[in-house]
């Protein structure tokens, strides 16, 4: 009996090496948690960034819409040229410009409105145009 309880012994101690993790399977399963976490990570903030320009984008429009609206209600021929002015929303104070471009129709005029972040930004964040007839009922 004494045998049979040392070879079942040792057949437990032989067998416990199989039971749980081993250091390096730790290690390794740890490294593929970390990459993950990182990747997922950096996807978030990259999708937290493209929401933000996204939504200055949709304010900019906004504007540059509500501009042009405005200079199709201007009675005055030629439509104003270079007009700029700053708007207030969503908390922030945004510069458009208003540029009145010649066709080769002297009854027709192409404006584009440009909106920009900030006054001394290069690009801007929209640029919409459209045309103006003399001929249009205002």
């Amino acid at each position: 009996m004494s045998q049979n309880k040392r070879q079942r012994h040792m057949r437990i101690m032989f067998n416990r090496r199989y039971i749980g993790f081993t250091l390096i399977e730790v290690l390794l399963a740890l490294s593929i948690f970390s990459i993950a976490g990182i990747a997922l990570l950096s996807t978030a903030d990259t999708h937290m960034n493209n929401l933000s320009i996204l939504e200055k984008k949709t304010y900019a429009d906004w504007i540059a819409s509500d501009q042009l609206v405005e200079a199709s209600l201007d009675t005055t021929w030629p439509p104003k040229d270079n007009r700029k002015g700053r708007v207030e929303l969503a908390g922030h104070t945004w510069f458009w410009v208003q540029k009145v471009i010649k066709t080769t129709d002297n009854d027709m005029r192409a404006i584009v409105v440009e909106v920009k972040f900030n006054e001394d930004d290069k690009l801007a964040l929209t640029s919409l145009m459209t045309y103006l007839s003399r001929n249009e009922s205002r």
